[in-house]
């Protein structure tokens, strides 16, 4: 399993927390806050398209 260094929780109104992480071979991690276990990883680029695009308002219909 990765070392993974966790950000603070990034919370919405109404809405679940989550919680963005990175290792040290680049890749990065996104979970529900208190639920670190179970995450999806793919690279950090990747992950930073999605958090854009969704503030964007690309994604709403996801939210």
């Amino acid at each position: 399993m990765a070392d993974i260094t966790w950000e603070a929780p990034l919370c919405g109104e109404g809405s679940s927390c989550f919680r963005l992480g990175t290792d040290a071979d680049g890749n990065g991690y996104i979970a529900v806050n208190g639920q670190e276990e179970r995450y999806l990883t793919d690279s950090l680029k990747a992950l930073r398209t999605l958090i854009t695009d969704i503030k964007a308002g690309k994604a709403d219909h996801l939210l």
